[in-house]
């Protein structure tokens, strides 16, 4: 029993430990993220990558039963034996936060990837737009390359296989440029549980506990090169969404397959152009005339995907991952997602 106090109350010392070091991201950056992170996530994924199935979500369904089980065998101890109940469950989730903390979670008080990169973090509307009208070029560039035919949209030629396997390349040529993004060993798995995922409006995950890559096996094809690639930039032990959008946006682009080049290349556009659509509409007009019908197709195509499915709990799911983004160092919560557009427009301004 007191071990079992000991075990419960340790959350105290472990919460305040995680708010002390949120305020000393270069000591995050060098010794977690940089260190010890990349220890036992490397050996997570060499331990699980190998198999072909996500061995998380097993896991996590195990788990479920479990849980449901205790509570359920452990209903009449909440009025009879309050108090050892609670030291119960209060234990269990002391045990969660403590391996949740340990195997990823102070990533979320890294050093922000525009101070790694040496980027800007500001930007302003006209730097948007020649950011835009450059990205434009490029993709109509690329689409017409593919389809040789300006109103016909993208058909990926890969089975989900392949494209989860040729995600590779992409970070060993963006590690030749920015070396600690390399990436191995990989571990990449389609998720057992794609339907309820997609239900919940959610693309992809990463099991903090088994460091496995889950991903949608639901999505449009062609979304599976950003949507992999990010989910490798978590597995990096980079935490922020809007982050691992770039970084995902970049291991497309430079993957050597032209495919993933276009699906990198509409992926930076888009969140490009919804910026522009809410800051000038009229602005946003006048570029879209200048696309490739083809490239609205492929747009439409995931959005349509995404309407298919749909349903009033959805946003309860968004809701929860938003305060749970919030609760650690995102203040933007979900909407953290938009950000990239600052990296994005930072580094194309450049590099393109």
């Amino acid at each position: 029993m007191k071990k079992k106090t000991i075990i419960a109350l340790s959350i105290i010392p472990q919460y305040l430990l995680v708010k002390l070091l949120s305020h000393y991201p270069d000591f995050v950056e060098r010794y977690y993220s940089n260190g010890l992170y990349q220890l036992t996530s490397k050996a997570l994924r060499y331990v699980f990558g190998w198999l072909p199935f996500s061995v998380g979500d097993i896991l996590y369904t195990i788990a479920g039963i479990y849980i449901i089980r205790w509570f359920f065998i452990n209903r009449k101890r909440v009025t009879k034996d309050t108090k050892s109940w609670f030291m119960d469950v209060l234990s269990a989730v002391s045990l969660v936060y403590f391996a949740f903390h340990l195997f990823w979670g102070l990533n979320y008080y890294r050093l922000p990837l525009h101070v790694t990169l040496e980027l800007k973090n500001n930007y302003n509307t006209e730097e948007l737009v020649s950011v835009t009208r450059k990205l434009i070029k490029k993709s109509n560039e690329l689409h017409i390359r593919i389809t040789k035919n300006d109103s016909v949209k993208v058909e990926m030629p890969f089975s989900k296989n392949e494209l989860l396997n040729k995600t590779t390349n992409g970070y060993d040529a963006l590690a030749k440029i920015y070396s600690h993004l390399k990436y191995t060993p990989s571990s990449i798995k389609l998720s057992l549980y794609s339907l309820p995922l997609t239900y919940m409006g959610f693309s992809g995950y990463l099991n903090p506990f088994t460091n496995e890559a889950q991903i949608d096996g639901l999505i449009p094809l062609y979304k599976y090169p950003t949507t992999v690639c990010h989910e490798k930039a978590h597995q990096l032990g980079y935490a922020a969404e809007n982050e691992t959008n770039f970084i995902g946006c970049l291991a497309a682009i430079h993957n050597e397959d032209i495919y993933f080049k276009y699906s990198g290349y509409i992926f930076a556009l888009r969140h490009c152009l919804n910026e522009i659509f809410r800051r000038d509409e009229g602005c946003y007009e006048e570029l879209a005339e200048t696309i490739n019908k083809g490239i609205f197709k492929n747009y439409q195509e995931s959005y349509d995907f995404w309407m298919s499915y749909q349903n009033p709990l959805e946003p309860l799911f968004k809701i929860t991952y938003g305060n749970f983004l919030k609760a650690n160092n995102q203040k933007k919560g979900i909407e953290s997602y938009s950000y990239a557009v600052a990296l994005f427009v930072n580094y194309f301004e450049d590099n393109l």
